[in-house]
C-alpha cells in the first residue's frame, strides 16, 4: 500500500512513519519543517527514513492548494494519513489565524485532492481538546461538543467536521483519532513532561500552572501508533475513535514520577491557571478496543523512564 503521511516527520508522524515502513508499506511524507520548534529534530526524524527505498520525504506546506494537487498527481496513494497541524493550545491563543489556515484550510485542501483524484481512505488525527471543559468523565466519541475552550480546538473540531462532510457526500472511508497527551521519543519540546526534564536537569524551577491537581491522560506514542496503524486494515464509512491509555496522573504526581525518575528535587514556580487549558482528560477507550483491537500497553510509571532515557541518549537533557 502507498500511504501518504502529512506531518510524517514531526512526533507521532515519525514515528507511525518507521512502523509503516517496517510493515511493508510505501510511505510518502510531506511536511513543512516549520519553526514551531527546531526544523533539525525533525531532520533527524527523517535520517533514517532518507535510507529507505520505500519512503520518499517531501518538504511542502499543506496550505499550499497547488502543492497538494502536485502531489496527489504525481503518486498513486491508497491512502492518506492527516497528521499535519499547528498543534499546542497557548500557541493557538497567539495566533489563531496561522491555525485556523493550517488546521482547516490546510485539512480541506488534502480533502479536495482526495476527492478530485479518486483516494478513498483518510485516518484525520485529532485530538482530545475537542472535549474542552466538559464534565464527564471519561471521555466517549458520543459526547456532545460543545465545549471547546481554545482556537486550537475548535480547529480540530472544525477539520473533523469537514472530513464528515466529504465522507457522506464523497463517499469517503474516514476513521478520526483523537489523540490523548502523547509523549515519548521524538516528543515535542513545547510539552510539559520534555519541558520538566529539561528543567530538572538544568537544576531550574519548573513552572506549573494552577495547584497541580490537573490531571491527563499521558499516552506512549507506540500505543498511539498501534492504534493509527490498526486504522489501515479496516473500512469505516465515518468512526471516531479515541486513543488514549485511558489511565490518568494528576501534575503533581507527574512531578513526582519525574524528580524519582531522574534523582533530582523539583523547585516548583507557582502560577495562575492558563485560558484554554482543560483541567482533565481522561479517554475511554472501549470503541477503539472492540473495533480496532487497540490494546495500549504502556502505562506512564513505566513510560516516563523510557522517555528520560531516550532524552539523555539524544542530547536533549
Amino acid at each position: 500500500m502507498q500511504v501518504l503521511v502529512t506531518g510524517g516527520a514531526g512526533f507521532i508522524g515519525s514515528n507511525l512513519t518507521d512502523q509503516l515502513l517496517a510493515d511493508g508499506h510505501s510511505v510518502v511524507v510531506l511536511d513543512d519543517f516549520n519553526d514551531y520548534y527546531q526544523p533539525d529534530f525533525k531532520r533527524q526524524n527523517v535520517l533514517q527514513m532518507k535510507k529507505n527505498s520505500n519512503c520518499r520525504i517531501v518538504e511542502g506546506d499543506i496550505t499550499s492548494r497547488q502543492t497538494v494537487r502536485d502531489l496527489f498527481g504525481s503518486h498513486r496513494f491508497d491512502m492518506v494519513i492527516h497528521l499535519a497541524a499547528r498543534a499546542g493550545v497557548r500557541a493557538s491563543l497567539k495566533d489563531p489565524f496561522l491555525y485556523q489556515r493550517v488546521n482547516v484550510e490546510g485539512t480541506l485542501n488534502i480533502l479536495e485532492a482526495m476527492r478530485e483524484f479518486g483516494v478513498k481512505k483518510l485516518t484525520f488525527g485529532s485530538t482530545s481538546s475537542v472535549y474542552g471543559s466538559n464534565t464527564k468523565i471519561p471521555f466517549s466519541e458520543s459526547d456532545p461538543l460543545f465545549n471547546t475552550i481554545s482556537p486550537y480546538a475548535a480547529t480540530k473540531l472544525a477539520g473533523e467536521a469537514l472530513c464528515r462532510s466529504y465522507s457522506h457526500l464523497h463517499k469517503l472511508d474516514i476513521a478520526v483519532v483523537r489523540f490523548f497527551t502523547v509523549y515519548g521519543p521524538r516528543g515535542r519540546p513545547d510539552m510539559a513532561m520534555y519541558l520538566f526534564a529539561k528543567q530538572l536537569a538544568k537544576g531550574l524551577p519548573i513552572q506549573v500552572f494552577g495547584d497541580g491537581s490537573s490531571s491527563r491522560d499521558y499516552t506512549y506514542v507506540d500505543d498511539i501508533v498501534q492504534g493509527v496503524a490498526a486504522t489501515i486494515r479496516r473500512e469505516f464509512g465515518y468512526e471516531i475513535f479515541n486513543l488514549g491509555e485511558s489511565d490518568t496522573i494528576q501534575m503533581r504526581d507527574l512531578i513526582q514520577l519525574l524528580e524519582q525518575t531522574m534523582g533530582v528535587k523539583a523547585q516548583i514556580e507557582r502560577l495562575p491557571d492558563q485560558p484554554g487549558d482543560v483541567p482533565h482528560t481522561f479517554a475511554d477507550i472501549s470503541k477503539a478496543q472492540r473495533i480496532l483491537g487497540y490494546n495500549p500497553k504502556t502505562k506512564v510509571r513505566a513510560g516516563v523512564p523510557k522517555l528520560i532515557q531516550w532524552l539523555k541518549e539524544n542530547g536533549r537533557i
